[in-house]
């Protein structure tokens, strides 16, 4: 499972693609014969390199419904952001305690590190005396 931050980055993405499709769809499936352009004039027709069809607009009841779903998600993508921030390490604390604990996580990190070395060192001594039974057993 990825970190909190990855988490929190990817629910971000995902947050900016449904802003993105929730306009797209807004954009080309609304009704806009009760909107006018400036001045009365004709919109200009879209343009001609567009590989998809235009859209048709949904009826308004479809059109409502899809607006209350694409609101819904964006609201529960929102929460879910809001929850991963609440819980990264450090909210809540003091910067002087988190200042505190890195130095105990520093500490721990040493010891351990010192207790890898000495089976580092354990593991290659066995190695040596091992390769000294082996040669012991070639000669006999």
């Amino acid at each position: 499972m990825a970190d909190r931050l990855t988490q929190l980055q990817d629910c971000l993405d995902q947050l900016a693609t449904q802003f993105y499709a929730s306009l797209r769809y807004l954009s080309t499936h609304h009704s806009s014969s009760s909107s006018f352009p400036p001045n009365n004039q004709p919109a200009p027709p879209p343009e001609s390199n567009s590989q998809e069809p235009p859209q048709r607009p949904d009826s308004p009841t479809t059109f409502a419904a899809a607006q209350r779903e694409l609101a819904r998600d964006l609201v529960l993508k929102e929460q879910q952001i809001e929850y991963l921030i609440s819980a990264l390490p450090g909210i809540g604390t003091s910067e002087k305690e988190q200042e505190e604990r890195i130095r105990v996580l520093e500490r721990e990190l040493r010891e351990v590190e010192e207790e890898r070395r000495k089976a580092v060192r354990e593991k290659e001594e066995c190695l040596e005396r091992l390769d000294e039974v082996i040669r012991g057993v070639r000669r006999v």
